[in-house]
C-alpha cells in the first residue's frame, strides 16, 4: 500500500461523510460513520437547521466514542434551489461543507433508472467520499461566493430579467395588433399612447376596445419596466464607479479602458467570471460554455460544437461582446483573424466563427486583468490611453 493511499485511509478513519437532498418540502441526509460502509438515511423539515445539527452531533458523538479519537464531519449539497446560505451555516457551525455542480456527476447510462431521494443521497455521499481521495474529474465543486459578491451580482442579473420581461410584453403587442392587420406600432416610443388611440385595423375600422384597453395595461407595465431598467442601470454605473475609485486595477475599472467594451459587459464580466481564479484558459472556456466538444472514437473524429455546460448569461455576453468587437475594434489581432477566416464564408460559417471569436476574446480580456496584458492592436478610450 502506497503512503498516499495509507495516508487518505487514515484521513477517511476520522470523518464523518454527509450528504443533503434539499426540496421545498423536506431534507433528507444521507450519513456514513468512519470505518463503515452503511449509509443511514434520516429525513427533517425543510429548513430545520436545528434538527440537522441535532442529528450531526449525535452521529459525531457517536463516531468519536467508537473510534477514542476526535471525528470531523464534512458534508456536501448541490447547487440549486438554496443556494449558499446551508453552505455558510455549516461553516459558522464548525462543519466543513461542500456545494457540487450537479451536472457533473456521473450518471449511469442505462435507458432506464431509478431515481429517488435515497439513491441520490448514496450516490453524492459516493462522489464526496471519492473527491476527497483525489479522484481526477470526479467532480466539480462549486466555488461559494460571499455575501456581499452574491449580492453585487445582483445587479446584471436583475437588469436581464427585466429587459426579458419588456421584450416579452413589447412582442405580445405587435402580436396582438398583427392579428388586426396593423403594423410599424412601437410600444417602446414615447408617443405609443396617443398612436394607440389612432390605430385602425387592416379594414379600416376602430381598434377593439377591450383590445385597446389589453394593450394599454400592457404599457403600464412596459413604463414600470422601463423605469425599473434605469433605476437598476443607475445601480450598475455606481457601482463601477466605486470599483474604479477604490481600485484601479479591478477588472471592471480595466475592462471599461477598451473601447467597445461598455458597462454591461464590463460588469458582466467582472462580477461574474473574472472574480473567481481559473487555472488556464480550458478551465475559463469550460466556465462559461464556449469550449469544444470533439467525438473522438476510433475512426470516427467530428466536432460537437461549444458544450453549453457554463453559464448561458456570461456565453449571451461574450457573443454580443465579439459582435461590438468586430465593429469597434477592427483593427486588432483579433478582428484580422476573424476577416481572414471568414473571407469567403457563408452566414452560418460566419456565426460559427464568432463564436470562435467569442472564446478568443474572453481569453485576451482574461489575460488583460490578469496579467494587465491588453489584447494585440487593441484600441484605449481616451482617458486611458491619455494615463498610459
Amino acid at each position: 500500500m502506497t503512503a498516499t493511499a495509507d495516508t487518505a485511509i487514515r484521513t477517511d478513519d476520522s470523518v464523518i461523510l454527509a450528504s443533503f437532498e434539499l426540496s421545498q418540502s423536506s431534507w433528507i441526509a444521507t450519513i456514513r460513520l468512519p470505518g463503515s460502509q452503511k449509509m443511514s438515511r434520516h429525513s427533517f423539515k425543510a429548513g430545520d437547521t436545528a434538527g440537522l445539527l441535532e442529528r450531526l452531533v449525535r452521529e459525531q458523538a457517536k463516531a468519536e466514542r467508537l473510534s477514542g479519537q476526535p471525528v470531523r464531519i464534512v458534508t456536501v449539497y448541490e447547487a440549486g434551489l438554496d443556494g449558499f446560505w446551508l453552505h455558510r451555516w455549516l461553516c459558522d457551525q464548525g462543519i466543513e461543507s461542500h456545494v457540487v455542480d450537479a451536472a457533473s456527476i456521473a450518471a449511469p447510462r442505462r435507458k432506464r433508472n431509478a431515481k429517488s431521494d435515497g439513491i441520490d443521497g448514496e450516490t453524492l455521499l459516493r462522489t464526496l467520499a471519492a473527491w476527497r481521495r483525489g479522484e481526477p474529474r470526479v467532480c466539480s465543486m462549486v466555488v461559494p461566493p460571499t455575501p456581499e459578491q452574491e449580492d453585487e451580482r445582483r445587479v446584471s442579473r436583475e437588469r436581464a430579467r427585466l429587459l426579458q420581461e419588456r421584450t416579452a410584453l413589447t412582442n405580445r403587442i405587435k402580436g396582438l395588433l398583427t392579428n388586426q392587420g396593423i403594423r410599424g406600432f412601437n410600444p417602446l416610443k414615447r408617443d405609443a399612447r396617443a398612436r394607440l388611440a389612432e390605430l385602425r385595423t387592416g379594414d379600416g375600422r376602430e381598434l377593439p376596445q377591450r383590445l385597446a384597453d389589453e394593450i394599454s395595461r400592457m404599457l403600464c407595465r412596459i413604463e414600470m419596466l422601463v423605469a425599473q431598467i434605469r433605476e437598476v442601470e443607475a445601480e450598475r454605473d455606481e457601482l463601477l464607479a466605486q470599483a474604479a475609485a477604490q481600485n484601479r486595477v479591478s477588472p471592471m475599472a480595466l475592462l471599461l479602458t477598451l473601447v467597445g467594451i461598455g458597462p454591461e459587459i464590463a460588469a458582466g464580466l467582472g462580477l461574474e467570471c473574472f472574480c473567481r481564479s481559473f487555472a488556464n484558459r480550458r478551465q475559463l472556456g469550460s466556465f462559461v460554455g464556449l469550449a469544444p466538444t470533439p467525438w473522438r472514437s476510433g475512426s470516427i473524429q467530428r466536432e460537437q460544437g461549444i458544450s453549453k455546460a457554463g453559464r448561458p448569461g456570461l456565453r449571451k455576453l461574450m457573443l454580443e461582446a465579439a459582435w461590438l468587437w468586430l465593429r469597434y475594434q477592427p483593427d486588432s489581432a483579433l478582428s484580422r483573424w476573424f476577416r481572414a477566416k471568414t473571407a469567403n464564408a457563408t452566414g452560418r460559417a460566419k456565426r460559427v466563427a464568432v463564436v470562435a471569436l467569442a472564446r478568443k476574446l474572453l481569453v485576451a480580456l482574461w489575460r488583460m486583468v490578469t496579467d494587465g496584458a491588453v489584447p494585440e492592436g487593441a484600441k484605449l478610450k481616451p482617458a486611458a490611453a491619455a494615463a498610459a
